[in-house]
């Protein structure tokens, strides 16, 4: 009998897989182009990039889900690509529109975002083959997202945008609030995780027409409805936390099954 002829090790990426890490490409193409409207002092189109580094960061795993082209070269890349697009970007986007202001404190703050934010995608990296994850087995992320992170710290430049406050763009108020949400970003809350969010077929029409809505808040007022979107999410940090803390507490008083028994 002729033994079977053994198998040649695949040398690359698969075809599949190349759309996706694509996309990935143009969003950090998209958070190094922010560095450079900032260095301009272009704020909006700065903001902008960020933003659509955020969009095509939420579409490029599913791409890479539907085609069937994951890979960990692509879970690799798009570490890369979200620790410079929500941490290194952002960081001097806001430094260089008010904190730079405050010295080396606003440095500092920088520092401390930009680390912080790689540190969560660290974390993240570090615990992807771990099989015992307590808040992504009960459908909550453990701290604030980098994408939502990048989000929350350009709150001062949306309301400066529309309301014109100078106070907002005090060093003085960015410099603290950079500071807590590299904070939230690096912390052990328990943020809802979105996409383990599932809609049930009786409103989903309605769901629907909120869609719609808010496409056509922010095509109408981008920044006001960033703004609320942001301070949204901040008010929903409480509820998470409280929901985590009762699916475990309803974990822990489930009773022990057959085969822990034995």
């Amino acid at each position: 009998m002729v033994p079977p002829r053994p198998a040649r090790p695949r040398r690359g990426l698969p075809l599949r897989a190349i759309a996706p890490n694509a996309v990935t490409a143009l969003a950090l193409c998209s958070g190094l182009s922010g560095i450079r409207f900032a260095i301009g002092g272009e704020w909006e189109r700065a903001v902008l990039m960020i933003l659509l580094a955020g969009a095509l960061d939420g579409i490029d795993g599913r791409i890479a889900r539907l085609i069937r082209g994951e890979s960990r070269f692509g879970a690799e890349l798009d570490s890369l690509s979200d620790a410079i697009s929500f941490g290194v970007s952002p960081a001097l986007i806001l430094y260089l529109w008010s904190m730079m202001e405050g010295a080396r404190v606003g440095w500092l703050a920088a520092l401390v975002y930009a680390v912080f934010c790689a540190l969560r995608l660290a974390r993240f990296n570090a615990s992807i083959d771990v099989k015992e994850q307590p808040h992504k087995s009960a459908g909550f992320l453990t701290g604030v997202p980098a994408p939502a992170g990048a989000g929350l710290a350009m709150l001062p430049l949306y309301l400066w945008f529309w309301t014109g406050e100078a106070a907002f763009r005090s060093p003085w108020l960015v410099t603290p609030w950079v500071a807590f949400v590299a904070f939230l970003m690096v912390s052990s809350l328990a943020t809802f995780s979105w996409s383990s969010l599932r809609l049930r077929r009786n409103v989903r029409f309605e769901a629907l027409v909120v869609l719609v809505i808010f496409a056509a808040a922010v095509v109408s007022a981008p920044w006001q409805t960033l703004t609320a979107i942001s301070l949204a999410y901040l008010l929903t940090i409480p509820f998470s936390i409280s929901s985590y803390a009762r699916a475990k507490r309803l974990r822990a008083g489930l009773p022990a099954t057959p085969s822990a028994e034995a």
